[in-house]
């Protein structure tokens, strides 16, 4: 494991972006940056051009170490290059940026009240793909949709499961339990999952490091006894659905979270756009979420 990554993640200023839609996500993705599904006929094709709008992200010099600590990257994007280099390579050689991966493949049906991580073919081997290709981390996301104890159990067991199997291989797990903004009972689902991911991390080796990314929680400051404890190596705060003004602001107020954020972080960015428009877009977004994470 890379200790000046280790480092730059435990303690740097600044935030995560989120460039991991996947395949079931990149279509609203393009829809989103302006691409349509006609421009597209495959899923090689589509891979193409969502990775076309992520190169232009990341080769943006507004995509500056000075404010983004790292970047979760889709599998299909560690895959391909940048320029000369593949992506992981060129976010932390040529930008300062830790590569992290997203290794899940999806949700599985609701059921009390959750979704479960469907099962990931042949994890090991795609872990072992990360290491070759120089990632640092791994993010994996389940869903909670209701104040569900069971469920709620089954998700974090479920998560930390796969995150000791991502421990063993030399990287560190993204631990990601989304409570949906949108829940009647989200304060309670919350109260839950805090408890629930305690008792989990008691339970890990002592110099055992995972990461967490939470929902911005609804009472501010909820997540600070967990942010301090020591198997904690970061904890993220996903934007969920809320516009970028909103999480910024929900995110302000809760200290030590930093973000996370994927479309609220390519919020008005477009396929049509002139560099110059793109790079503005792109770097007043980047200010104002990482002016939110420093609080």
């Amino acid at each position: 494991m890379n200790k000046q990554q280790m480092d730059r993640i435990h303690t740097g200023k600044g935030f995560i972006a989120a460039l991991d839609q996947s395949g079931g996500s990149t279509p609203k993705a393009l829809e989103q940056y302006g691409i349509k599904g006609d421009r597209f006929s495959n899923e090689d094709e589509m891979f193409g051009l969502v990775h076309e709008m992520r190169t232009r992200i990341i080769t943006s010099p507004a995509f500056d170490s000075a404010y983004i600590l790292g970047a979760i990257l889709f599998e299909n994007t560690m895959d391909r290059k940048i320029g000369e280099r593949y992506t992981a390579d060129y976010l932390w050689e040529n930008k300062g940026i830790v590569p992290f991966l997203k290794v899940d493949q999806g949700l599985a049906p609701l059921d009390n009240g959750v979704q479960l991580l469907k099962p990931i073919p042949d994890l090991n081997g795609l872990l072992k793909r990360a290491n070759d290709r120089h990632i640092f981390g791994t993010k994996m996301r389940s869903v909670i949709k209701e104040a569900n104890p069971g469920g709620i159990r089954s998700v974090v067991e479920q998560q930390f499961e796969i995150g000791r199997q991502i421990l063993s291989m030399g990287l560190v797990p993204i631990i990601e339990p989304e409570v949906d903004i949108h829940s009647a009972d989200k304060s309670k689902s919350e109260q839950l999952l805090k408890n629930e991911l305690f008792e989990q991390l008691s339970a890990l080796d002592k110099d055992a490091k995972v990461m967490l990314k939470l929902s911005i929680p609804t009472e501010d400051d909820f997540y600070r006894d967990l942010i301090d404890e020591p198997h904690v190596l970061r904890v993220v705060a996903l934007s969920g659905g809320y516009e970028q003004r909103e999480a910024n602001e929900r995110l302000a107020r809760n200290h030590g979270l930093i973000a996370s954020f994927s479309r609220a972080l390519s919020e008005g960015l477009t396929a049509q756009q002139s560099e110059e428009a793109f790079n503005g877009m792109l770097s007043r977004s980047i200010r104002s979420i990482y002016e939110a994470s420093l609080t």
